[in-house]
């Protein structure tokens, strides 16, 4: 790849608000990454051939209100008393394994550490969202089929 290429991507990624950029030009590949303290992290890798995909810029994805108050999510401080599970990834939730099966876990059951409450689905992979603590859900704060976001409460356990 041109070291041209490679100092324009760089001024690309100064200017806007991306924290990382990653560029594939047939077996060649480059991702820069800002580093904490500002600066920038290399690595030119090869690619390993792989299905195309389409490039689509990531844009947060706000709510009406929040689209109305600014675009700023608003923080969760309308949550009732308990262990809060939070979303570890993007994607998209599921309350059950398949659309005609009962959702795993429903408002006042009682669950135990480890029991899936639900899948996320991220890149075609679907991954369990487990208890972390026994106790009862006391509130499900997502729908099935939502796309939702990183730390993004999901549960309240009491």
């Amino acid at each position: 790849m041109d070291l041209r290429k490679i100092k324009k991507l760089i001024d690309l990624l100064e200017e806007s608000n991306l924290a990382e950029i990653e560029i594939k030009e047939g077996e060649e590949s480059v991702r820069l990454a800002r580093a904490p303290k500002g600066g920038f992290a290399m690595a030119a890798v090869p690619a390993m051939p792989a299905a195309p995909v389409a490039a689509a810029p990531v844009m947060p994805m706000h709510g009406p209100t929040e689209a109305a108050s600014g675009g700023t999510p608003k923080p969760a401080t309308d949550l009732p008393p308990g262990h809060v599970v939070r979303a570890p990834m993007v994607g998209t939730f599921y309350a059950s394994p398949a659309p005609d099966k009962p959702p795993f876990v429903t408002q006042g059951q009682s669950v135990k550490a480890g029991e899936t409450l639900g899948i996320i689905e991220a890149m075609k992979m679907f991954n369990p969202i487990e208890a972390d603590v026994a106790g009862t859900i006391v509130k499900v704060l997502v729908e099935s089929g939502q796309p939702i976001e990183f730390d993004q409460p999901l549960f309240v356990i009491g």
